[in-house]
């Protein structure tokens, strides 16, 4: 590690936290949500745009990065940041979520995961070492070490082995140097059982990394019980490093993660949906596809500041969507981001202002 008190707590409400993580290229507010722009953009959206949202960070994807544009690439140009004119922090997954979702593509050793890539079925190969290797490259703001994702079904000997490697890779990973100013998270696993969440949990806490993150869930367990392994993971996670609750971007599942204590969230769910039609507002769920909206000239909500809500009306966005006009998804996704970052702006001015928590009826 060559960073050391990134994170500074700023107030609590209970275990709701108030902070700041400082990085090479800027400060985070914390709680903050991260939109994902896995290949170095977020769907539909310029940088401009993102700005506008109120982004603070840009999650991008190791592992897909790695296969376009190539790491050789970046490295001409100068990393991510350059590549793409992109000034704000970057966090990178370290293709541990791959190591799932591309379950038929990849093998997993001691060593570390060869895939055989998606597009063309070339082989990458992956050591927690490679991981960090490619991260500076990319010159990531903060790297996540290389971990195995269990999928929700994952019986107890693929938790377990999923925990076993998470951790043996963990400790590879700190030992790695990197660059002055770079941090690193930890990922911690354990499957759906409480009882193995806190102990990898306390296993991987036990390491030197800048902060800290809960893994392996988001992929299709009930909300229940997602909430049950954050209560498992929370109270052994250290009180001075931000935490980060990886795949969740619900804006309920979000309020109910903060209200336990998490940090940092990221999810391609606001922009996903947008692109599908469904539109997050301060009065509930818009559908913009909806007869209802035909002709409307009603905003999408009057209490958003987005160019979407000052500009546009519903039934002209209504007719973009019908159209398939890639105008739409720029537009529907500027807003959705908008509503997710306001909220997470409304939390942390409340919890500055007040010490507590704002009552906020989330839209989903």
């Amino acid at each position: 590690m060559t960073s050391k008190n990134a994170f500074a707590l700023k107030a609590s409400d209970g275990s709701a936290r108030r902070g700041a993580i400082t990085t090479r290229h800027g400060i985070i507010e914390t709680p903050a949500f991260m939109p994902v722009g896995t290949l170095g953009s977020v769907k539909a959206i310029d940088n401009t745009d993102l700005l506008s949202t109120g982004a603070q960070v840009m999650l991008s994807n190791t592992y897909h990065l790695m296969l376009r544009p190539g790491l050789e690439e970046l490295e001409k140009t100068g990393g991510l940041h350059k590549y793409t004119s992109n000034d704000l922090p970057i966090l990178t997954d370290s293709g541990g979520y791959q190591v799932m979702s591309l379950s038929s593509f990849r093998k997993v050793t001691d060593e570390g995961v060869e895939f055989r890539s998606h597009l063309d079925g070339s082989k990458l190969f992956l050591s927690p070492e490679e991981a960090v290797r490619a991260q500076t490259i990319i010159g990531s703001d903060i790297q996540m070490a290389l971990d195995v994702c269990p999928r929700a079904g994952a019986d107890e000997n693929e938790v377990d082995e999923s925990a076993r490697l998470s951790l043996a890779w963990a400790k590879r990973t700190v030992a790695v140097d990197v660059p002055e100013g770079t941090l690193q998270f930890g990922i911690g696993q354990g499957g759906m059982s409480a009882e193995k969440r806190e102990r990898s949990t306390k296993d991987i806490c036990e390491l030197d990394f800048d902060g800290f993150a809960i893994g392996g869930l988001s992929v299709g367990e009930p909300e229940d019980v997602m909430y049950k392994m954050i209560d498992s993971a929370i109270p052994f996670m250290p009180k001075d490093k931000p935490r980060y609750l990886m795949g969740v971007g619900k804006p309920s599942q979000m309020i109910e993660a903060i209200k336990r204590g998490v940090d940092m969230f990221d999810c391609v769910l606001p922009t996903r949906i947008a692109r599908h039609g469904t539109l997050w507002t301060t009065q509930g769920l818009v559908r913009i596809g909806k007869a209802e909206h035909a002709s409307s000239d009603l905003k999408i909500d009057e209490n958003c500041t987005c160019l979407t809500c000052a500009t546009y009306s519903r039934g002209y966005l209504r007719h973009l969507s019908r159209c398939s006009d890639p105008l739409f998804y720029r537009l529907a996704s500027l807003h959705n981001l908008t509503y997710l970052l306001s909220m997470m702006k409304q939390i942390r001015d409340s919890l500055d202002s007040t010490g507590k928590l704002p009552d906020i009826t989330p839209a989903d």
